[in-house]
């Protein structure tokens, strides 16, 4: 009489293993979507990427949402695309920052052309800071006193929207599993 031994394995069967653009890619890039994700920290993020993008200097705004989000531990991706979708209102707010400014400084307004600037700047440094260099800290004095109202402007209406939406997630979410 033979006897019929079958081992059965006490172990449930393995979950696919992700594939390396899983883990190398989409991985990494979902962690930092979620980072920092509460309703409060995106709504801030949201209100100081429209701060930053509106800062008056071309080319710095990449920087700025940076530092500033890497010093308040804000949220990457978010205030980088926030800044990144306010290039055109960016370049109309400069003209109106060196407007601001000339007028909080009484400065007499400067005609200028955005390509004699250019062509100032590369052939002579230092005459185009003896030219224009009050200007711009004129159009950063501006930028500095319109951030808070700003922020303000944008994180406030934001947060309960945000709010409301982690609300409706949380509850389709309890739903679903029940």
């Amino acid at each position: 009489m033979a006897v019929n031994f079958k081992l059965r394995s006490s172990r449930t069967p393995a979950a696919p293993r992700s594939s390396i653009w899983q883990r190398r890619v989409l991985d990494p890039i979902l962690a930092q979507l979620t980072q920092g994700a509460t309703s409060d920290k995106i709504a801030l993020t949201v209100a100081l990427g429209v701060a930053c993008g509106m800062f008056p200097f071309l080319g710095f705004t990449t920087l700025l949402c940076f530092v500033v989000a890497v010093v308040l531990k804000l949220n990457q991706p978010i205030i980088h695309v926030v800044n990144q979708l306010l290039w055109i209102p960016h370049l109309l707010m400069i003209g109106v920052y060196i407007w601001l400014g000339e007028h909080l400084f009484s400065l007499k307004p400067t005609p200028y052309n955005p390509q004699e600037i250019a062509d100032l700047f590369k052939d002579s440094p230092r005459e185009f800071w003896q030219r224009f260099g009050l200007i711009g800290l004129s159009a950063l004095v501006a930028w500095l006193i319109t951030v808070p109202f700003i922020v303000a402007a944008v994180y406030y209406p934001v947060r309960p929207v945000l709010k409301k939406l982690v609300a409706l997630r949380l509850a389709r979410a309890a739903k679903e599993k029940y």
